[in-house]
C-alpha cells in the first residue's frame, strides 16, 4: 500500500477530529461546516470515550455535504503513559465491552477533574463551576482541556498550551491520574464491537515518549488494524519508522488532523488518509455501523 495519501484528487479524507462532546470547541454541525470549508470529503468524528455526538451526524452530513466515519478515540494506559486508540465503525450499543470500559473511564475522568480543580483551586482562582461553564452539555466528557479553558477564562494562563505545560502537566503537583484500560484489551474490545482499531499518534513525543515497540507488537498480536502515521506530532523520521512498522505487519496507514477547533492549532485536512485505505476500513468493519454519506 502507498505510505503517502494522494492529496490532490478527491476524496480528501481526515480520520481524526473532535467536537464539543469531548474536548473540541465546536459543535458537530459546526465541525462539519468547517470540514466542508476546508475542502474535505470525508471526516471521522472521534470524540474521547463517547459516542454522544453520533446522534447529530446525519443532520451534519446533510447540511455540509461531508461524509462521516463514526468513531471514538479510546483512552488506554500502559506503564504510566497515555495510549490513544481510534475505534472506527464500532457498535455503539451501551452493553458492549468497549462501551462498558469507556463508561468506567468517563466516570474516572470526572472524579479526576474534580480532584484536580480542588488542588488547583487552593492556589489559583478556579472553581468547579468555572470548568462546567466551558462545556456545552451535561453529557460532555470533562477533562484537562476544559480545566485549561477555565484557567484561560480566569486569566491564570494565556492559552491551553500554557496551561498544559505548567499547571496541568503530569509532572506537576496538581495532576491526578484516572482509570484507563490496558491498550491490548482495548484492541480486543474494539474487535469484539465490530470496529477497526488504529493506534493514534503513537510516535508523539509532545505527549511523552513514543510508544515502545514491544507495546505496538503486542497490540498487533491482539488484532490492531492500523497506525496513524500522518499526524502533526510525527516528524519525517518518525513517519518513516512507523510506515516501515506498518508495512512489516501489513497494517493500514492512516492520517488525520486531530482537530479540536480553537483548542489546538491542528487544522482540518492537514493530514489525510488514502481513499483505498478507507475502502479497507469499510470492508473490515463488521458491526453494522457504516459511513454516513450525503
Amino acid at each position: 500500500m502507498s505510505d503517502e495519501p494522494d492529496v490532490g484528487p478527491r476524496p480528501r479524507i481526515d480520520l481524526h477530529s473532535h467536537s464539543s462532546w469531548s474536548d473540541g470547541t465546536t459543535s458537530v454541525r459546526e465541525l462539519f461546516a468547517d470540514a466542508a470549508a476546508a475542502g474535505l470529503d470525508v471526516l471521522a468524528l472521534t470524540d474521547h470515550d463517547t459516542v454522544a455526538g453520533w446522534e447529530e451526524l446525519p443532520e451534519a452530513v446533510a447540511a455540509s455535504g461531508v461524509a462521516v466515519v463514526p468513531g471514538i478515540e479510546v483512552s488506554a494506559e500502559y506503564d504510566g503513559r497515555s495510549v490513544h486508540i481510534l475505534a472506527l465503525l464500532p457498535d455503539p450499543a451501551a452493553d458492549t465491552g468497549l462501551a462498558v470500559e469507556m463508561a468506567r473511564a468517563r466516570a474516572s475522568r470526572d472524579e479526576r477533574a474534580r480532584a484536580m480543580v480542588d488542588r488547583i483551586g487552593a492556589d489559583h482562582p478556579l472553581r468547579w463551576d468555572d470548568v462546567t461553564s466551558q462545556v456545552a452539555d451535561d453529557s460532555t466528557v470533562i477533562g484537562r482541556p476544559h480545566i485549561a479553558d477555565a484557567l484561560v477564562a480566569q486569566g491564570v494562563v494565556t492559552d491551553r498550551s500554557e496551561a498544559f505545560a505548567q499547571i496541568l502537566s503530569p509532572r506537576g503537583p496538581y495532576y491526578v491520574p484516572y482509570y484507563a484500560p490496558d491498550p491490548v484489551r482495548v484492541i480486543e474490545l474494539i474487535r469484539e464491537a465490530g470496529g477497526v482499531s488504529i493506534a493514534a499518534h503513537p510516535g508523539s513525543v509532545t505527549r511523552g515518549d513514543a510508544l515502545p515497540l514491544e507495546l505496538l507488537e503486542a497490540m498487533v498480536a491482539a488484532g490492531l488494524d492500523g497506525v496513524e502515521v500522518h499526524h502533526r506530532e510525527h516528524g519525517s523520521d518518525e513517519r518513516e519508522r512507523l510506515s516501515e512498522f506498518a508495512r512489516r505487519h501489513d497494517l493500514l496507514i492512516t492520517g488525520g488532523s486531530d482537530h479540536h477547533g480553537a483548542g489546538k492549532p491542528n487544522e482540518l485536512g492537514e493530514n489525510l488518509t488514502a481513499p483505498q485505505v478507507l475502502e479497507q476500513i469499510e470492508a473490515r468493519g463488521t458491526s453494522g455501523t457504516r459511513l454516513i454519506r450525503p
